[in-house]
């Protein structure tokens, strides 16, 4: 428990030593299958997920869902939510082959199962959507989106963190076919209800902190998207290392808004730092 709610709130250098603790115990306790193991297995699985490392996360998503299946049912809603997070692996590792198919059977499922409105279905629904928008088909990805984030205020409340996900999810499709009207007040909104919700520097508050540079980037507002670039970039390094992908990312972003700014000695100096 301690260790998922440093997970929680981001701080993965605390939780994943944890999680890997609490998981060899369990196995050794309480046997391989029984349940509490899965649940630290699909835990641990989630942390490294967050901390950048899908090759050692997927292949415990990969033995948790087979696990699940065994001990639960195909349809058990343990055996959905590890279904739902192994389509999500795959769509990270950038396998939508994969991805969009289970996501497609998850749904169908959580539907289903729980009703329409449920958190799992609706986790179901933006987890599908956001797949559909990876592989380019915005026009199944935004009525999805849309209907899910409407859902998620209804049942979770404005301010709960998972209808602030489907916020900034919305935001990044309307950024992609070029709404940026639509876009950027949604951004902003989201990203100060992040930081008032979540904490300046959680991990999501730093995506929302992001996507909203991009956006103004996109935009041509240099100078409102490179000191959001540069503060992002800064607290990525602060909270998840400096080889995360999300930091690398930020570099490269921010690298780039230096050259259109015409600041090229800025943009080296990044790219070459260590």
């Amino acid at each position: 428990n301690l260790a998922c709610a440093y997970q929680e709130v981001g701080d993965l250098t605390k939780a994943i030593p944890l999680l890997e603790a609490t998981l060899a115990q369990r196995e050794q306790v309480l046997g391989d299958t029984h349940p509490d193991t899965l649940g630290s297995r699909n835990n641990l699985a989630c942390a490294y997920w967050g901390a950048g490392d899908l090759t050692r996360a997927v292949p415990l998503l990969e033995t948790t869902l087979l696990q699940q299946e065994e001990l639960h049912g195909d349809a058990h809603p343990l055996t959905l939510g590890s279904r739902n997070n192994l389509a999500c692996a795959y769509q990270e590792a950038g396998d939508l082959g994969k991805a969009i198919p289970l996501l497609e059977t998850t749904l169908a499922q959580c539907e289903q199962v729980f009703g329409d409105t449920h958190p799992d279905t609706l986790t179901s629904r933006d987890s599908l959507a956001c797949a559909y928008q990876e592989v380019g088909d915005l026009t199944k990805a935004i009525p999805l989106l849309e209907a899910t984030l409407a859902q998620r205020e209804q049942v979770l409340g404005e301010t709960h963190p998972d209808t602030l996900t489907s916020r900034n999810n919305v935001a990044c499709a309307y950024q992609e076919v070029g709404d940026l009207t639509k876009a950027i007040p949604l951004l902003e909104a989201t990203l100060t209800q992040r930081a008032q919700v979540l904490g300046e520097t959680h991990p999501d508050t730093l995506t929302s902190r992001y996507n909203l540079a991009c956006a103004h980037h996109k935009a041509g507002d240099l100078n409102t998207a490179i000191p959001l670039l540069e503060t992002t970039l800064a607290q990525c390094k602060q909270v998840l290392g400096d080889t995360h992908p999300d930091t690398l990312e930020s570099c490269t972003r921010l690298a780039d808004a230096y050259l259109a700014a015409q600041c090229p000695k800025k943009a080296l100096t990044l790219l070459l730092s260590p």
